[in-house]
């Protein structure tokens, strides 16, 4: 089961304030932790809002919003794509993690859809073109 790990915006991130020597230290061994165990796929960090853009769409028009964006603890800080057995191994692997943010914070968890979510939907032909894709971005 894949799953993104959305950790959320603090006002302290949101601020730009940046994290301590200690906590970069501590993030990048618990990232190792979760590369020698299979599991992590990606992970970034992001810029605060501030720095984004929006695009809204509505029919055929497109709409660009400068960031900052609204509501602080709606807002995504960084993530993981993370490959896991199960939701309750995702949960084990965060409540794990180093607190992500200098004060209190947040961390959700959602799985990403599978082919088989999507019933007779998806075609066998856009999932041979899916899988296509994914092995040419796996191979850069």
């Amino acid at each position: 089961m894949r799953v993104v790990v959305l950790v959320k915006a603090t006002e302290e991130s949101e601020a730009g304030v940046m994290p301590s020597t200690e906590l970069i230290e501590a993030m990048g061994e618990y990232n190792a932790e979760l590369v020698k165990a299979g599991i992590m796929q990606a992970g970034e960090g992001l810029h605060p809002t501030s720095s984004g853009k929006r695009v809204i769409f509505d029919g055929n028009g497109r709409e660009v919003i400068d960031g900052p964006f609204g509501v602080t603890n709606e807002l995504v800080a960084g993530f993981w794509i993370w490959e896991v057995k199960d939701m309750d191994e995702a949960v084990e692997w965060v409540k794990r993690c180093p607190n992500p943010m200098l004060s209190r914070s947040e961390v959700e968890i959602r799985p990403a859809f599978e082919y088989e979510d999507f019933g007779d939907a998806i075609t066998p032909e856009q999932i041979e073109r899916e899988e296509r894709m994914r092995e040419e971005i796996g191979g850069r």
